[in-house]
């Protein structure tokens, strides 16, 4: 990723945070889209330290003419973008009945229009140069909803299904501009601190729970590697998607059990910040992770061996071979 250039969304926090702490220590170019300027500031100071060059770009991405601007300035100051990560979004932890219409629209338009429009603007820009790479940070829900979060599900959801159709029309144009889906597990991000919260307990990632690091990791080397459509992320994504493509059903019964209490703290109330209207980060910075750092797990297993899929089939192959030939000789 050296010296190209990189849009992130959502880059002040969360995800988005970890993501430019990478790409600056790999000495790329980024532009930091995010409202919040307090996050952008910091998010600005990490990619620096790290050794890359960081620009903000204040946008809310719900508004394309918002977003577009962003781009235009970011080409205009750092060059022709080669990489856009798609990763802002808002949360409402509530079931569906109490959340408002105009939030849940609010939600819809952040978390799945903030994709459309990101990978709008990037393949106006791409396109006439036949060149350039679209990340999507999607969850292992977009395939296995889960109760108190039918907003940022059906988002994800969407976000799959309009990734899959544009994904489509550049294999028809035999275009040189990719895009990929990294899939994610629970991650310890500021989401639950600032997602507006309805319930009377804090929000938490339904275990195991991975480090933002795990999710930088893998955005990034699918930006490096976008040939394949989609990669899972953490042990309980890939089971999650296996377990829905087989006993749906099942599923249903047993999330109907444990999906509420699995999701909420017995330890404390909720913060009271939402960055559901406005960033929860103008004034404060939060940093990459949230609040369960005890918890968390920094590596993942099932990331590396999909990172090195050729690696792992011809070890099984190799030791396939080696088993074989001891039988023969017995």
């Amino acid at each position: 990723m050296k010296d190209k250039v990189v849009v992130v969304t959502g880059a002040s926090g969360g995800v988005g945070r970890a993501v430019v702490r990478q790409l600056g220590a790999e000495g790329a170019k980024v532009a930091l889209i995010a409202r919040g300027e307090a996050g952008l500031a910091g998010a600005a100071v990490d990619v620096g330290a790290e050794g890359g060059t960081g620009k903000t770009f204040a946008a809310d991405v719900s508004d394309y003419d918002q977003v577009r601007q962003a781009a235009q300035r970011a080409e205009a100051e750092l060059g022709p973008i080669d990489v856009w990560i798609n990763i802002a979004f808002t949360t409402v932890f509530a079931p569906f009945l109490e959340i408002t219409p105009e939030e849940y629209e609010r939600e819809t338009k952040v978390t799945y229009l903030g994709y459309v429009w990101g990978t709008r603007v990037a393949l106006e820009m791409m396109k006439p140069r036949d060149k350039g790479v679209i990340v999507q940070a999607g969850s292992a829900l977009a395939y296995r909803s889960i109760p108190l979060q039918s907003a940022y599900c059906g988002a994800k959801h969407a976000i799959v299904g309009f990734t899959e159709s544009v994904r489509t029309e550049l294999l028809a144009e035999d275009s040189g501009v990719k895009i990929t889906v990294v899939q994610l597990p629970a991650l310890n991000t500021p989401q639950f601190d600032w997602g507006l919260n309805r319930m009377r307990r804090h929000a938490q990632p339904v275990p195991p729970i991975y480090q933002p690091e795990v999710a930088a990791d893998a955005l990034v080397y699918a930006a490096e590697h976008p040939e394949r459509k989609e990669y899972w992320v953490g042990g309980m994504t890939a089971a999650t998607i296996m377990g829905q493509r087989t006993v749906p059903a099942l599923l249903d019964r047993y999330l109907a059990r444990t999906g509420v209490k699995s999701q909420l703290t017995g330890e404390k109330a909720p913060t009271g910040v939402s960055n559901l209207w406005e960033p929860a980060d103008e004034d404060k910075d939060y940093g990459a992770h949230g609040g369960f750092d005890r918890r968390s797990h920094g590596r993942s297993v099932q990331l590396w061996v999909s990172q090195h899929r050729r690696l792992v089939t011809l070890a099984g192959l190799g030791l396939a071979a080696v088993a074989g030939l001891g039988l023969r000789r017995r």
